[in-house]
């Protein structure tokens, strides 16, 4: 490595502190945008995310029929955000197309894919990040039951980590790569709040932190600290850490699961824990996710969009529940809380292998959904 690719490299890490230095101004003189309060957007996204959400509205319309009649509710989809229109673009979210989107306060969004090496010239970021990021949805909440009465409800660090700027690593020369892990107070402290209201409001007594503390000192070390300083604010309530490690090996533990009730995870962390409790509640087509700020909110699928499905002719038989625990979250969110109680019971009770899609049972998505309508 020679001093002309060290200066290239600090020249770019500069470029990267200005920018994220200049999103924490933004975020300080930040205004709530104008927005239209009765209509939900809908982002159908790519691979199965279209069929999905085609299920979905079915759901919505059924459920809050007299309000769509009388005008109280409306859903509207919005186009120009599939691969291929970002792959054209060159942008991870098309500009014309995020400016529409922040006119929708809540949105409804299915899986999007994310550019393979070699599809562009450009290294378009993830538009999941993107659109986090741009709404300023700071918190991703993913609700978790399990057997026996079990509740975890995670709170996942949505926008700094490693994620912040995952495409935009140093290649400083052939041998040497550097990515970047970034974590404001700002960020930590918001989502600590956010989590510890959760746990007062909902009778909850334990908040796990899951960090790396002991090895990754300052971003994970200040994450646990900011969150146990945050957590003296609430008595009755017991701050626990736990090891990323230690976590993700126990998980599946009944004794230590018992423990938890709710988890708050930096980004990276966050992202792979929710999937294993996931994958223990019933696979992660079984599980919604809400991505929350202060003025947006959007609710997703939490799986991807399963070209695979596509390769073996099974597109047909595409899971629905985590789009459909999205809906009831969404519901919940939007002051619908006894229709979005009502879908999570039809769920819950439609959950067996001969309850669920599956070509082998002659079981498509749409036949999921007419029998969850029927229960509805």
């Amino acid at each position: 490595m020679d001093s002309l690719e060290t200066k290239d490299a600090t020249a770019q890490f500069s470029e990267l502190l200005i920018q994220e230095k200049k999103r924490e101004t933004d975020l300080a003189n930040h205004k709530s945008p104008q927005v239209k309060t009765n209509t939900i957007g809908l982002l159908p996204g790519d691979g199965i995310g279209p069929r999905l959400m085609t299920q979905a509205k079915r759901v919505l319309n059924q459920l809050l029929q007299s309000e769509i009649t009388a005008g109280n509710f409306k859903m509207e989809e919005i186009s120009g955000c599939t691969l291929n229109d970002r792959l054209k673009a060159g942008q991870a979210v098309p500009k014309d197309v995020l400016e529409k989107i922040k006119t929708y306060p809540v949105l409804l969004k299915g899986p999007m894919a994310t550019p393979k090496a070699g599809e562009t010239s450009k290294n378009l970021e993830s538009a999941n990040a993107k659109l986090r990021r741009s709404l300023d949805l700071y918190a991703a909440m993913r609700p978790m039951q399990l057997d026996n009465g079990r509740e975890w409800t995670f709170f996942r660090e949505n926008i700094e980590g490693p994620y912040l700027f995952g495409s935009k690593g140093v290649q400083v020369d052939d041998e040497l790569s550097v990515d970047f892990v970034v974590l404001t107070q700002t960020e930590i402290t918001r989502l600590a709040k956010r989590a510890f209201e959760y746990a007062k409001n909902h009778g909850k007594t334990d908040v796990a932190v899951v960090t790396k503390a002991n090895i990754v000192k300052l971003t994970d070390g200040n994450f646990l600290k900011t969150c146990q300083e945050i957590g003296k604010g609430y008595p009755g309530i017991t701050v626990t850490p736990y090891f990323v490690d230690a976590m993700a090996a126990n998980l599946h533990n009944p004794e230590f699961g018992n423990q938890l009730q709710v988890v708050i995870l930096p980004n990276l962390y966050g992202d792979i824990i929710t999937d294993i409790a996931a994958q223990l509640q019933g696979g992660l087509g079984s599980a919604g996710s809400a991505n929350i700020g202060d003025d947006y909110a959007i609710f997703e699928a939490i799986h991807g969009t399963a070209p695979w499905l596509f390769e073996h002719h099974l597109e047909d038989y595409a899971d629905p529940r985590s789009l459909l625990r999205a809906v009831a979250m969404l519901l919940d969110h939007i002051g619908y809380a006894e229709q979005s109680q009502r879908l999570t019971d039809g769920l819950n009770g439609l959950s067996t292998n001969a309850d669920l899609p599956n070509a082998d049972n002659h079981v498509t998505t749409a036949n999921y959904v007419t029998t969850l309508l029927e229960r509805l």
